[in-house]
């Protein structure tokens, strides 16, 4: 089992539409690590590892969002995993 880091970034309406939570609880599900958190311009920075399968998933589900939410971009880059142990909601 190969676990991979995206390191993502996502923009458009995606701050105050219950993303962050919407996203931690899909993570969990899907079993990864990392944290997911507001910045000061209006996007939404996560960071998620786990398995490839789980985390194109999840990748491909920050592009919709929750119901709220209107994502205008996605962008992923992947990085070496650094052994994370659970999913944080970060303020």
């Amino acid at each position: 089992m190969e676990l991979i880091r995206a390191h993502v970034w996502i923009s458009g309406r995606v701050q105050g539409v219950a993303y962050r939570i919407s996203a931690a609880k899909i993570a969990t599900h899907l079993g990864l690590m990392g944290w997911v958190r507001n910045l000061p311009d209006g996007r939404v920075e996560a960071v998620f590892e786990g398995e490839e399968r789980a985390i194109e998933s999840m990748v491909r589900w920050c592009h919709d969002g929750p119901p709220k939410a209107i994502v205008e971009q996605v962008r992923a880059s992947y990085e070496t995993p650094e052994g994370l142990h659970s999913f944080n909601i970060r303020r």
